[in-house]
């Protein structure tokens, strides 16, 4: 990665700005997640709960080694956090139809799993909606530029992947 202070352009990418940047990051993600962090309290939850929750909703179907892959965590934790979301009834996992691999386990979530997700980001997609529109549409394609050059490769190739 280039030296920070070596590099010029139209951003400021010298030690202040850099170190606004990252209070920027973790000032939104807490507010991001505050509201989401409180609901996910009451149930005895947290983020990992969240994020399976959230992809969970967002892939139906999607399979544990899809999950683990995009999650980027141990088998272990995933484990864990999603036999908690099945005991508690938020995810069913099914057998996909013969002549598919009887093994595999395809991840759903319940009714009351789409309620918990529509609960959890209902404040969040507010918020951005609300970002989005202050920026305009030009800021909103740096904005993801930015997300995505601050991801390790394997996440990038998922965006590249929707761009096509």
């Amino acid at each position: 990665m280039a030296d920070a202070k070596a590099v010029s352009g139209p951003v400021s990418l010298k030690e202040e700005g850099l170190h606004q940047a990252i209070q920027l990051l973790f000032f939104a993600y807490r507010d991001f997640t505050a509201r989401a962090d409180a609901v996910l309290a009451k149930q005895g939850f947290g983020r990992a709960h969240h994020r399976v929750i959230y992809f969970v909703g967002q892939y139906p179907g999607i399979n544990v080694s899809e999950l683990l892959k995009t999650l980027g965590i141990t088998k272990q934790s995933l484990s864990r956090v999603l036999s908690h979301l099945v005991r508690d009834g938020y995810i069913e996992q099914k057998r996909p139809p013969p002549p598919k691999d009887g093994r595999l386990r395809l991840l759903h979530l319940t009714d009351k799993g789409y309620a918990l997700e529509r609960d959890l980001t209902a404040e969040q997609r507010i918020r951005i909606t609300a970002a989005f529109k202050d920026a305009g549409a030009t800021a909103i394609d740096g904005f993801r530029r930015v997300m995505v050059g601050i991801m390790n490769e394997p996440a990038r190739k998922r965006f590249r992947h929707q761009d096509k």
